[in-house]
């Protein structure tokens, strides 16, 4: 039993990755610091001793994968990894079943039929034609990675992507987290020892 969990844990983690890199549409990040932190004082990286799902090898291996593209990440920009860490790096990954409900004009009709609107105007509210019901079920996640002042234990900078997840990605895990990670820091402003913002990116 606890076997089968740590394996879908894991699963999870992998599916979610996935969304920076082989998602359907999107993804969707979400990015901000701490305005109120000096990001001047920080040099240093390790990441907290439970980062990851952990568990066994094969979520071993998975978050190797991560903290490896997240070292290169960190070192490009200038942090140097110690044993007394300015910053802790965490993440985390979570997949949510979703429903999508859309509506079309009924094949009576035909979608061609409207073409000559050109999209240019809709019809009056109260207007009535056919229309067509489409329920369509997609998985959703969600990746997460958070620095941490390690002195004052507050988050200090957080990216979130979200998006669909597909299959497409997860037949190479360690190339679709190399791809993945990188697109999480093009939104960190911040280079070691420098409390002024970039533009992400430069």
């Amino acid at each position: 039993m606890h076997s089968v969990f740590r394996q879908l844990k894991f699963l999870t983690a992998t599916c979610a990755i996935v969304v920076a890199s082989g998602c359907a549409s999107g993804p969707d990040f979400r990015s901000d610091y701490d305005k109120n932190a000096n990001f001047a004082d920080y040099e240093t990286y390790n990441f907290f001793a439970d980062a990851g799902p952990g568990g066994d090898s094969y979520q071993d291996l998975f978050s190797q994968y991560v903290e490896a593209a997240i070292d290169r990440e960190m070192t490009a920009r200038g942090y140097t990894k110690s044993d007394n860490p300015d910053l802790l790096v965490n993440f985390n990954a979570i997949l949510q079943d979703k429903t999508k409900i859309t509506q079309t004009p009924a094949m009576g009709y035909g979608v061609g039929y409207y073409g000559y609107r050109g999209g240019f105007y809709d019809p009056w509210m109260g207007y009535g034609y056919a229309t067509d019901t489409h329920v369509s079920q997609y998985t959703e996640g969600t990746f997460n990675i958070d620095l941490v002042d390690a002195a004052q234990k507050r988050l200090v900078w957080e990216c979130v992507g979200v998006g669909r997840v597909t299959d497409k990605a997860r037949d190479n895990l360690e190339q679709t987290i190399n791809e993945a990670v990188p697109k999480y820091f093009e939104h960190f402003p911040f280079r070691a020892g420098s409390g002024t913002p970039v533009t992400p990116g430069e």
